[in-house]
């Protein structure tokens, strides 16, 4: 029997549309989903409409009578924190970030929660002080939570103890090789388990996208990837490092006494409250080894193709082509630009009850609820061509193939797209232009090909300027002139449409000078900045006569083509990145 939602809930829900936060279609979208999923109302609204989460939060404080904190830049003292133990704190997701002589404030991130209140009501009663609640984002509840844990002293901690009792570790470890207890609670507390347990949960805070463990010759250094860019988070002791690989070899079972060749696995854990992928990588080096460790949240892959910033004439022209029931939609970038997130969000635009969808990926990156998703394994002769052969057979309306790699994969691809499927898949090339040589060269006929391909949508993936530390920048003389030049061969339409208040006579640029939101960096997240090629008589002409080769000048006369550095260009305009990272990316 379906369930209805709170009339709370029903009651703030319509108190957004009023106040045009959401409008009278999202607010039904969110209670059929909230009916069907029974997930929090905070997060089905920003899932479902795109609403900022503080946004959402102060808006409900407001028809709540509650005051409003943001939390997320706040440096909360430690006595103030510890009013609250860090265990009330995580099970309630409630915090005390201001104490007065006789009173406390606390960030609760579910005014509903009862046990909440009546927890930290009984604690403010046993010190005498009263309880003054404040509505905060779970946002403002996980960084102002990470005040409770200092890792530098965790880290220093455990390699006091790894020092002492070196030969218990073995043991330890030992034990836990030959009896297979990965999450034993003695192993919790061994000093290597817990360096790797601080370093995992660090990286998943601070959205790090890659672990590198790696030995130096005199030190251990560990890095994260953030936003595309290698960041240094500790430096250890060299002679830990056999150690800090044997853990992670021991989560994700693989050999321990293997160090001559590659080794790959896979580990899900749950870190702070959410189940988290980790592929793991093993190199050997020169008698050592390094490793890699890729964060896959499968909470992550439901976003949409606008706010993965595709607009203008991208936008339209790949949400056309998703409405076609056959044919072939190609992404194309180098590693690391965002393809299989682009592909994801497709997939969800196209995800209906009436349409079968099956997917052979490598790996499963994100989890879509109605989706058929395939892991090949290539150790088995599970590729994606065998795989491919299967799906065939299983009555699919639309094929996500995860890379085409191969001849084999190519041809079966474009097989697929000619008896009546709509056939999605990545391809290593810099630019969209590049997509249509490199399959024939992997011996796809011309005039199939045509037949076939309908979009190359070519990407990168450009940091993000912090919107808490934003400034104009200024430039004067030959990088302005420069800069001028090249969005001149924009065409203003184009412009227009993505950027309406575009004055070529008044052009302004922005950067983020730091802050500790963005750590410093200036940049906070990452942007697509992409563009997208429709296979038009032109292009089906020179794929026929010429081999694919098209210069952009050709294209653009042909259809009103950006490219993904005019794209960057614009973005720069607009202040959501720089012209720094738009250069930057565009060297790959």
């Amino acid at each position: 029997m379906a369930t209805t939602i709170l009339p709370k809930q029903q009651q703030l829900l319509d108190n957004l549309v009023s106040k045009a936060l959401l409008t009278k279609d999202q607010a039904a979208e969110i209670v059929a989903d909230i009916a069907l999923t029974r997930r929090p109302l905070e997060q089905a609204i920003t899932e479902k409409s795109g609403l900022d989460q503080e946004t959402f939060v102060k808006a409900r404080a407001e028809f709540l009578g509650l005051p409003y904190v943001d939390l997320r830049l706040s440096k909360i003292e430690d006595e103030v924190l510890n009013v609250v133990s860090v265990d009330v704190a995580e099970n309630y997701k409630v915090i005390c970030f201001e104490h007065g002589e006789d009173k406390i404030r606390v960030g609760l991130t579910d005014p509903d929660n009862l046990g909440a209140q009546e927890a930290i009501d009984f604690l403010a009663k046993g010190q005498g002080v009263k309880v003054e609640y404040c509505l905060i984002s779970t946002e403002s509840f996980s960084a102002a939570s990470k005040q409770y844990r200092r890792i530098t002293k965790e880290i220093s901690s455990a390699l006091e103890v790894k020092a002492k009792e070196e030969e218990s570790e073995k043991t330890q470890l030992k034990k836990v090789v030959e009896s297979n207890l990965k999450f034993d609670d003695a192993v919790k507390n061994a000093p290597i388990a817990k360096i790797i347990s601080v370093i995992i949960q660090h990286a998943a805070e601070v959205n790090a996208s890659d672990i590198h463990i790696e030995p130096l010759p005199k030190e251990t250094r560990v890095r994260y990837r953030i936003d595309g860019i290698l960041h240094n988070f500790l430096v250890l002791p060299k002679d830990i490092a056999a150690s800090l690989v044997s853990r992670v070899k021991v989560l994700a079972n693989l050999k321990l006494d293997e160090t001559r060749i590659p080794q790959d696995g896979r580990i899900r854990l749950n870190v702070n409250g959410k189940d988290i992928d980790f592929r793991i990588s093993i190199l050997p080096l020169m008698g050592e080894e390094k490793v890699v460790m890729r964060l896959l949240d499968p909470t992550k892959g439901l976003i949409k193709l606008e706010n993965l910033g595709f607009a203008g004439r991208t936008y339209d022209v790949i949400m056309a082509n998703t409405k076609k029931t056959g044919g072939m939609i190609l992404v194309t970038g180098p590693t690391g630009s965002g393809k299989s997130t682009t592909l994801y969000a497709v997939l969800n635009m196209v995800n209906r009850e009436a349409v079968n969808i099956v997917t052979l990926e490598d790996p499963v990156e994100y989890f879509i609820k109605g989706i058929n998703q395939s892991q090949v394994r290539p150790e088995i002769d599970y590729t994606f061509a065998t795989g491919l052969r299967s799906i065939l057979r299983q009555d699919p309306d639309v094929i996500m193939v995860g890379e085409i790699r191969d001849k084999e994969t190519a041809s079966l691809s474009v097989q697929s797209s000619l008896t009546g499927h709509l056939v999605l898949s990545t391809l290593h090339t810099r630019n969209a232009l590049g997509a249509v040589p490199r399959l024939l060269d992997m011996d796809i006929e011309p005039f199939l090909l045509t037949s076939v391909l309908d979009i190359v949508i070519a990407q990168r993936l450009a940091r993000r300027i912090c919107p808490d530390c934003k400034q104009e920048q200024k430039i004067t003389g030959k990088f302005m002139d420069e800069m001028v030049e090249r969005i001149k061969q924009i065409p203003e339409k184009s412009v227009k449409k993505v950027y309406p208040e575009f004055d070529a006579k008044n052009i302004k640029l922005y950067k983020g000078v730091g802050c500790a939101r963005c750590g410093n960096t200036g940049y906070i997240s990452r942007v697509c900045i992409a563009e997208a090629l429709e296979i038009n008589d032109v292009v089906k002409d020179a794929i026929l006569n010429k081999h694919g080769m098209m210069k952009v000048e050709e294209i653009i006369a042909s259809q009103d083509f950006m490219t993904i550095e005019q794209d960057g260009l614009i973005k720069a305009m607009q202040g959501i990145t720089t012209l720094e990272e738009v250069f930057r990316v565009m060297q790959n």
